[in-house]
């Protein structure tokens, strides 16, 4: 199988720039006092942003040539591995966040299954997607397959359903152009 985002690392950056981190402070509700896992954060191009409002950073991601680029910026504590069976103790991250990441996972729901299990009472997972709703994101759909990406991509409403299964509290956000944002949050006690 080819690999894409090993064959990209070293120019990932320089062709999807950072976003403004300003968006991902409120989504996120930070500055917070606590850990932060970037789940499929690849080179750390939005975690490494927020380095300074959390106290430890884990980003976890099945490529090691983009964690060797978010290893470069010294930003992080990168973790080579698959979402859907993260290395951690129940409860160990008060804030998870998954960047245009979701469709690349092997299985969503169990991805978001264990984001959940990691997530601290209290803690809130934020997940950013393609809207689907969008045509421009059915053409990218459409694009990742013929790249034979194995992407699947799914509506926001979807995405919220499968984090509300797993006991969460749901939201969604849009920008009203390509992107949305599902926020869910882990009840205390």
């Amino acid at each position: 199988m080819l690999d894409h985002f090993g064959l990209l690392a070293p120019f990932y950056e320089r062709f999807i720039p950072p976003p403004n981190p300003e968006r991902w402070l409120k989504l996120l509700d930070l500055p917070v006092a606590g850990n932060l896992l970037d789940a499929g954060g690849g080179t750390g191009r939005v975690s490494g942003q927020l380095r300074p409002y959390v106290q430890h950073m884990v980003i976890a991601d099945e490529s090691a040539k983009m964690l060797a680029e978010a290893r470069a910026k010294a930003v992080c504590c990168p973790v080579v591995g698959g979402v859907e069976r993260l290395p951690f103790a129940d409860n160990s991250f008060d804030r998870v966040m998954v960047v245009d990441a979701l469709h690349h996972f092997a299985n969503q729901r169990l991805a978001i299954a264990d984001l959940a299990r990691v997530l601290k009472p209290g803690g809130r997972l934020v997940i950013e997607e393609p809207d689907l709703h969008r045509l421009s994101v059915k053409f990218v759909a459409v694009a990742e397959k013929v790249a034979l990406m194995r992407s699947k991509f799914y509506y926001p409403e979807a995405i919220r359903d499968m984090a509300a299964a797993c006991g969460l509290q749901t939201s969604i956000e849009s920008d009203g152009r390509f992107a949305a944002w599902v926020i869910a949050e882990k009840e205390v006690g």
